[in-house]
């Protein structure tokens, strides 16, 4: 199973009945996940599906189904949210579509409470700044290089997984993501 990390001891923690540790989860893959939907969306989505909808709807059904989660290697929890994110964004086009077709306002999928208390305002404004510098920088590089970095480090897609989500042998898919991160970085004072 590999050397257990700190999303291996706060799910431990959450499926023992610490509610504390989900706002630990919930605090550590925010921005990805902000990330990640940003890009599932697209840009005509973004206007009538509110990416923090998304999040909120995602986590909420981490925490239901969280006694289904099963550990198998570092980044497994991104790739479940990720699967999970995915089954909201379906969930939130039908909506959309169905309110369209009614001509009535779009709801917001969630009204939940925060996962933790100790949300204040500066702090999700710090978070949304983050992800929206992240998402500048991700939009600055080539098409094939930003779906690697979403693939690899946003998903948690093992190179080989990489390799097939992007039609490539592993060497290939491996080089083109070492070319990606290199560019990635170097925009880190450009953007």
């Amino acid at each position: 199973m590999g050397a257990p990390t700190s999303s291996f001891d706060l799910v431990a923690r959450v499926k023992g009945g610490d509610r504390d540790a989900f706002s630990g989860l919930f605090d550590k893959y925010r921005r990805r996940l902000a990330v990640l939907i940003y890009y599932k969306l697209g840009q005509d989505l973004r206007v009538s599906i509110e990416i923090d909808d998304i999040i909120q709807e995602t986590m909420l059904r981490a925490w239901r189904d969280i006694g289904q989660f099963h550990y198998r290697a570092a980044g497994s929890f991104m790739s479940w949210l990720a699967s999970i994110a995915t089954h909201v964004i379906i969930d939130a086009v039908r909506h959309d579509g169905r309110d369209r077709r009614r001509a009535t306002a779009v709801v917001p999928l969630s009204q939940a409470p925060e996962a933790a208390d100790t949300r204040t305002p500066s702090r999700l404004l710090s978070q949304k700044e983050g992800a929206a510098a992240l998402i500048e920088r991700l939009n600055a590089l080539p098409d094939d290089y930003r779906q690697a970095i979403l693939l690899a480090k946003i998903e948690g897609l093992s190179t080989p997984e990489l390799a097939e989500r992007m039609g490539r042998s592993r060497e290939a898919a491996a080089l083109l993501l070492h070319r990606a991160i290199k560019r990635f970085r170097t925009l880190r004072d450009d953007v």
